[in-house]
């Protein structure tokens, strides 16, 4: 147990507001201010955490056991956080003084950058900046342009880099409703020739780390996979406990009983044990991936970055589709939007519409 009762507690009695404000509201922030879950992974020297990898994959998934939508924002923003290890170290010292930073915004290419003096202006617009109303800097992705024109790669591709601008340098598009995750407040956001210094640009490859900690030997796309799956596996966990209470309840009618009690648990059971056996399987990569991370001379195998791209995605579908299976038999209280049956199955459902783990 990584959560503490009162944490747990508190936790699932602010779920309802969040979701009603249809943003985190300052309770549930307070919490995760006060635990520091934003900063998870930057390292100490910077007010951070720096937890090894597997306990806050352990962190971030009983997170979304309870509050899928707060679990979500953690697992987001402090991905984006932990961008600190990559970020000029002078400039990461001077924003990373502020304990409530929150870097959070966009994998996609949405703009360009201009080179221009000492720096670079950005015009562009980005979607999905999960915790958009709490970020202080919003991160993004941009095609290079120097002297009027295109700059590209020795292989022919446009040359990308990744920045980070301040919050009040932004321009946010209230443009978040969905039907589940609605306290991410994941809205679109936009620049239109913003300039920032050549020192707020960073490249997410571990050849460019600008930390010590192992974790900025994990290349960012198994990072992603890793912590994002985790949510999946924590809401779902949480899914078919409440499904196993509700034929529990359902019990109690013998009509019910007779009719279905052996069948659904049956078919229930044997969903939980085959996720089990998955996750199981796939934190047992994230361990070897953080043990070779922490080489003395680490290397990273690419079998096994294969190996969780696949299995992360195998892992994604089938819950999506159990969920799909289970959700019918669930009568009419799981349709009602306040029960927690219909909470966690919408938030799993507009979690699986995230691109990367499609």
């Amino acid at each position: 147990m990584t959560l503490t009762n009162e944490q747990i507690i508190q936790i699932r009695e602010l779920q309802p507001a969040g979701i009603q404000h249809k943003a985190l509201t300052q309770g549930q922030l307070d919490i995760i201010y006060t635990n520091n879950w934003f900063n998870l992974w930057v390292p100490k020297d910077l007010h951070g955490l720096e937890t090894s990898f597997p306990q806050g994959l352990a962190v971030l998934e009983e997170l979304a056991y309870w509050d899928g939508g707060l679990g979500w924002t953690v697992t987001l923003c402090s991905g984006a956080n932990m961008f600190a290890g990559f970020i000029d170290p002078e400039v990461a010292k001077q924003v990373w003084t502020d304990p409530k930073v929150c870097l959070g915004g966009s994998g996609q290419v949405g703009g360009k950058a201009v080179r221009k003096g000492d720096g670079y202006e950005i015009s562009g617009m980005w979607s999905y900046a999960t915790g958009a109303p709490h970020l202080t800097h919003f991160t993004l992705n941009a095609e290079i342009y120097d002297a009027g024109q295109q700059v590209f790669q020795p292989d022919g591709e446009p040359l990308i880099r990744s920045f980070f601008v301040p919050r009040d340098q932004v321009l946010v598009h209230y443009d978040w409703d969905t039907f589940g995750l609605e306290c991410t407040a994941s809205h679109s956001f936009s620049l239109d020739q913003v300039w920032v210094p050549a020192s707020y640009a960073f490249q997410l490859d571990p050849s460019h780390k600008q930390s010590t900690s192992a974790l900025f030997q994990i290349p960012f796309m198994p990072f992603a996979e890793l912590t994002l799956l985790v949510n999946y596996l924590g809401m779902f966990k949480r899914f078919t406990d409440l499904v196993e209470k509700y034929y529990f309840e359902k019990s109690t009618d013998r009509k019910w009983a007779d009719l279905h009690s052996k069948s659904r648990f049956k078919e229930l059971d044997e969903i939980q044990v085959k996720h089990a056996a998955a996750r199981k399987g796939i934190l047992q990569l994230a361990v070897l991936l953080w043990t070779q991370a922490n080489a003395s001379e680490p290397a990273i195998d690419s079998s096994l970055l294969n190996e969780i791209a696949q299995k992360s995605r195998a892992i994604v579908s089938e819950i999506r589709n159990d969920s799909t299976a289970l959700f019918p038999l669930l009568g009419i209280r799981a349709a009602q939007r306040t029960s927690e049956l219909n909470i966690v199955f919408r938030n799993l459902f507009t979690a699986s519409q995230h691109s990367l783990l499609r």
